[in-house]
């Protein structure tokens, strides 16, 4: 069974793990050294059997106590679990320190413990010992490894270091070292030159995928997932990348079923369920919806702030079912955590404006105002409640009031007042703040004003249309 890595895949490791099963079941010695029987370990790692994961890395300590490939399996598994100390012991374990994986090894520990300069400095000092003919591995290999630590920017400082190649391994490195840069375009360009070369390659279309999602090319990035999904049925990254890119077009239902499919999958991934969840709300299944983030609830750790996300998300919905006061001790759970309590008091006022409990929501605004460190900003999403609580005529004279008090260069709000002014039938105003919202902040233009104007249209030509079809209607 293909599982989406090149060298597990490979037919040379398909024939290892033959021979490793083949004597494990049948109850006879295993005649394999330590490196390999740590790439079999890697493999039950990978896959989620850990517990002959565990077996295969035992036997080849047991076999060659002080070699690097188990003892770094080792490592990793004590970094991992917050254990540097562990780490470090056996790390002074391995006899084969020259090795750049005794190097390596080193680094991550360093890395792992914030150290990231320090580790930096270790790996250019170690650079400076390595012969000429191993020196480009040994870029690349850092170059992975900041990457995999989340340290974009080591990694492409390392990427410089070396000599660019015009090889697939090369070319993915660099395209997914910029996609963690946020040079999501420069990325989406790598991938696509990758594509084109091997257009069987799920992964690669998965990667563009990403990077076009990223770049807010939702259709192309949900086409690239099903190019992705074409090749490997099962491919749960793909499917993810999909689903995402179908809730940004909207169509819930549809994405509904490929967060169904990655769930079934991968249970434990709260994010995806949070999703889901934001789906069933969308399509108005709102107890479906509360029972998801129950789920979500469940598996997060009880200390994780993105809880916050998830108390919110179900206050929202426990209102939608009319039941207010539960909404609220949701709410109240996030005074437990590190997440911005000054919008939580907002979202309240929200709550309670939703239920016509209107003395209520004004103390929660007023208390959200008077503990905010941004007042305008905080002003602009009371406002926003109110509008969108359909309190349109007030909503319209607080807005007159924001933008006299806000700074010229402030770019938020216009869409929502020029959508009040369109209600209350304020034609002129209404092209007044339209203009406004089309120069100043066209995203929110597409949110807000979007349904008045034609799909295919730019919010930047929001306002020019509407004149337009004045002059045609005189």
């Amino acid at each position: 069974m293909k599982v989406g890595d090149d060298y597990f895949d490979s037919a040379e490791f398909s024939k290892l793990l033959n021979a490793y099963e083949t004597s494990v079941n049948a109850g006879e010695p295993v005649f394999m050294d330590a490196d390999e029987l740590t790439d079999i370990a890697d493999y039950y790692q990978y896959t989620g059997r850990t517990g002959e994961a565990e077996k295969a890395i035992s036997l080849a300590l047991s076999l060659s106590p002080g070699a690097i490939a188990p003892l770094t399996y080792r490592i990793h598994e004590a970094i991992f679990k917050g254990d540097n100390q562990k780490a470090r012991l056996l790390l002074d374990q391995i006899i084969e320190t020259s090795e750049p994986d005794y190097i390596y090894d080193k680094a991550e520990i360093l890395i792992s413990e914030g150290k990231i300069d320090e580790a930096n400095q270790y790996l250019t000092e170690q650079l400076e010992l390595i012969s000429s003919d191993e020196r480009q591995d040994f870029i690349i290999d850092v170059v992975n490894i900041f990457s995999e630590w989340g340290q974009p920017g080591k990694a492409m400082e390392w990427i410089t270091k070396g000599n660019s190649e015009d090889t697939p391994s090369y070319k993915e490195l660099m395209g997914r070292t910029l996609f963690e840069m946020g040079k999501f375009k420069e990325s989406q360009n790598i991938f696509n030159e990758l594509v084109d070369a091997y257009p069987f390659s799920n992964r690669y279309w998965t990667a563009l995928a990403s990077a076009q999602y990223m770049s807010e090319d939702y259709s192309d990035s949900v086409q690239s997932s099903e190019y992705a999904i074409a090749i490997d049925p099962n491919d749960p990254a793909a499917m993810l990348t999909k689903a995402n890119g179908l809730i940004k077009l909207e169509n819930f239902e549809e994405a509904l079923k490929f967060y169904n499919k990655y769930i079934e999958q991968i249970p434990d991934d709260e994010l995806a369920l949070m999703q889901k969840s934001y789906c069933l709300t969308n399509l108005n299944q709102f107890d479906e919806a509360l029972s998801t983030l129950k789920q979500a609830e469940e598996i997060m750790p009880q200390d994780a702030s993105e809880r916050c996300a998830i108390y919110q998300e179900e206050a929202f919905i426990l209102a939608e079912l009319g039941r207010t006061d539960e909404a609220l001790e949701q709410l109240n759970k996030t005074d437990a955590f590190d997440c911005d309590h000054v919008e939580m008091l907002v979202i309240k006022g929200h709550i309670m404006l939703a239920a016509q409990r209107q003395k209520e929501a004004q103390n929660y605004f007023a208390e959200a105002l008077a503990n905010s460190q941004d007042r305008m900003r905080t002003m602009l999403h009371i406002i926003v409640s109110v509008y969108e609580n359909k309190y349109v005529e007030s909503a319209y004279n607080l807005f007159k009031e924001f933008f006299e008090e806000i700074d010229a260069d402030f770019n938020e709000g216009y869409a929502y007042m020029a959508h009040c002014c369109h209600a209350l039938k304020h034609y002129d105003e209404y092209l007044l703040y339209l203009k406004q919202a089309c120069s100043r902040n066209p995203q929110e233009c597409k949110q807000i004003l979007g349904h008045l104007f034609p799909q295919d249209l730019a919010p930047e030509e929001y306002y020019h249309y509407t004149i337009n079809k004045i002059k045609q209607q005189q």
